[in-house]
C-alpha cells in the first residue's frame, strides 16, 4: 500500500492514496455480537456501492426527465455520502496492513516524516473514535424513526457514519501500533509545498504535472480542495 504525505500549507500535510472505489470492508469476528456487526457492515457495503454508482453518474444527463422529488433527494444524498468519505479509505485501507510505503517529500528527513505520519494517525484515532461514540448514540436515537412509514434516511445516515467510523478507529490504531512504514522521499511532492500559496488557477499545471508523474488520477483534484493558500 502506497501513502503520500502531501503539504497542503507550508506546515500542514494530509495523508492521501488511491484505493479502490468500492472499498469492502471485512467483518472482524472478534467483535462482539458478530451478527449485528456483520448486518451493519453488509448494509454499509450495499449502500457505499449505491453512493459511488450515484457519484460516477453525476446529475441527469441533458433532456432526462426529472426524478420525482424522493428519488432526486436520495441520489443526492447518496453522491454528497461517497464524496464525504473519500478521507477515510486511506483508514480502511490500513486495517490488516503490515506493510506500507510512505513517500514524503524530499525537503522533510525520515524521521520528520515519520513524526507527521505518527501525528496525523493519532489525531484521526482521536476525532473518530469521538464521533463514533457521538453518531453510536444518535444511531440509536433514530431507530424510533423506524415506527414512521417510508425509508428511515436518517437511520442510513448514522449508519453510514456508524460504520465509517469504525473501521477509521481500526485503520488509524493498525497504522501507528502494527503497520512497519518503509519511506520514501520524492521531489515532485516538495514541487507541491512551493505552490500552496498561489491561486488555485495558477498552480493547476504544476499539481497536474506532479500528479502524472506520481501516477495518482485523483491527486490534483485532492490537492486543490485542500491546500490553503
Amino acid at each position: 500500500m502506497d501513502v503520500f504525505l502531501v503539504p497542503v500549507a507550508p506546515d500542514r500535510y494530509e495523508l492521501y492514496c488511491e484505493g479502490a472505489d468500492e472499498p469492502a470492508p471485512a467483518v472482524d469476528d472478534a467483535v462482539p455480537h458478530p451478527g449485528v456487526v456483520r448486518r451493519m457492515t453488509l448494509r454499509f457495503r450495499e449502500q457505499l456501492a449505491e453512493a459511488e454508482r450515484e457519484r460516477r453518474r453525476g446529475g441527469p444527463a441533458p433532456g432526462e426527465p426529472r426524478a420525482p422529488l424522493l428519488a432526486h433527494l436520495k441520489a443526492r444524498s447518496l453522491r454528497w455520502i461517497a464524496e464525504s468519505i473519500a478521507e477515510q479509505r486511506l483508514l480502511w485501507e490500513l486495517r490488516g496492513r503490515d506493510r506500507a510505503l510512505l513517500v514524503h517529500p524530499d525537503d522533510l528527513s525520515d524521521v520528520q516524516a515519520r513524526q507527521v505520519l505518527r501525528r496525523s494517525l493519532q489525531r484521526d484515532w482521536e476525532r473518530h473514535r469521538f464521533w463514533l461514540a457521538v453518531d453510536s448514540l444518535c444511531g440509536l436515537g433514530s431507530v424510533l424513526l423506524i415506527l414512521l412509514p417510508g425509508p428511515n434516511f436518517i437511520g442510513y445516515y448514522f449508519l453510514f457514519r456508524i460504520v465509517g467510523h469504525f473501521l477509521s478507529v481500526r485503520g488509524a490504531r493498525q497504522g501507528i501500533s502494527v503497520t512497519t512504514w518503509t519511506l520514501q522521499p520524492s521531489p515532485p511532492l516538495s514541487a507541491l509545498r512551493r505552490v500552496v500559496a498561489d491561486p488555485p488557477d495558477a498552480r493547476a499545471g504544476l499539481v497536474l504535472e506532479v500528479a502524472s508523474s506520481l501516477g495518482l488520477e485523483h491527486l490534483a483534484s485532492f490537492f486543490q480542495r485542500t491546500a490553503i493558500p
